[in-house]
């Protein structure tokens, strides 16, 4: 046995296991650098993302019912100007039909209903500013009839546009939502993920049908004296592009799974050995390289996760695990 691998082979049996863990300390862990490629910047978690998302659509809410609130008193307003209107039209139809059978002063009239010319053209005057004052009014009735109804269209505009943007943050939400849960949930990460991970390149052997052919165990493993497929030093080179650094061991003899097959590897949360995660980053790396390979197992061809006491596969998605290992000190990854 190499000594690489005497250095990662954990005991199968609990007493031993905890004999190991109780050998030392475990050694510092080192930070990968950041997924998105850029130093310094710091990726949002997973729950930041879903606070985010719930706190703008909450607003988005708020802004929306502000603005159909006022949609109605709009509404309202248009509709009391054109009552108001409907109620002033017969009065100007009324008093203009008299003034045009009346007409202004002039031979015809004076002799129409009226004793004296003089009580003609006062009648006439009189008509004739109530004429131009109900015309005023109508005009003024218009024209606030006109602001409103323009206000409202400009309005309905508006809150067909806010629900359309408050649809998008429910839907941004759903899919952070969902981002969480496809790489376990608040239960396994504590929601100390980041929200996106890098892309991972394809992987080798997979037909034009998308199935994945069986590879044997003929490429030298980089981290033991054994071997692994073509398509698991694929996903360790991936891995390891992605920026997560630390301690790995893949091949070892013996066993009915994947690890003698060279088709599974274990990634530690140290820069050598294995030890429980303790602290916020360490759950933050194993929650990230666990985030990383669920969301590219497509890509890379990956048979099934175990991390953190719950196991993932493609089709079934996580369930609690209980093994040899509750995998709280590395992330194991099988290939197809």
């Amino acid at each position: 046995m190499t000594a690489p691998l005497r250095r990662w082979l954990k005991p199968v049996v609990a007493v031993l296991a905890a004999l190991a863990v109780a050998a030392g300390p475990a050694p510092a862990l080192a930070e990968p650098s950041s997924p998105s490629g850029h130093d310094g910047e710091q990726p949002k978690l997973l729950n930041e993302v879903i606070e985010e998302a719930n706190r703008s659509y909450t607003q988005a809410q708020a802004k929306l019912r502000a603005s159909t609130d006022r949609q109605l008193a709009l509404a309202l307003e248009v509709e009391r100007t054109r009552n108001e209107l409907k109620a002033l039209t017969p009065q100007v139809a009324k008093i203009a039909v008299r003034s045009y059978m009346t007409g202004r002063v002039g031979p015809t009239s004076m002799l129409l209903d009226s004793d004296t010319p003089d009580s003609f053209v006062r009648r006439a005057g009189a008509l004739d500013e109530m004429n131009m004052v109900n015309n005023k009014k109508v005009a003024a009735v218009a024209a606030a009839k006109e602001q409103a109804e323009r206000a409202k269209k400009a309005l309905d505009a508006e809150v067909l546009e806010e629900r359309r943007q408050a649809d998008i943050l429910k839907k941004r939400q759903r899919e952070a939502e969902r981002s969480l849960a496809l790489v376990g949930g608040v239960g396994l990460t504590g929601g100390l993920v980041d929200a996106t991970s890098p892309i991972a390149r394809p992987g080798p052997g997979r037909d034009s049908n998308g199935n994945w052919r069986p590879l044997g165990c003929t490429e030298d493993d980089p981290t033991t004296g054994g071997c692994i497929t073509p398509r698991t030093l694929h996903m360790y080179r991936e891995v390891k592009r992605a920026g997560f650094n630390l301690f790995v061991g893949c091949y070892r003899p013996g066993g009915p799974y994947e690890h003698p097959k060279g088709r599974a590897c274990d990634w530690s949360l140290q820069k050598s050995g294995f030890s429980s995660w303790d602290t916020k980053a360490e759950r933050m790396y194993g929650n990230n390289l666990t985030a990383f390979l669920v969301r590219n197992a497509d890509q890379l061809g990956i048979y099934y996760v175990i991390w953190n006491k719950q196991i993932w596969f493609p089709a079934t998605g996580w369930k609690s695990y209980s093994g040899p290992s509750d995998h709280t000190d590395h992330v194991h990854v099988s290939m197809l």
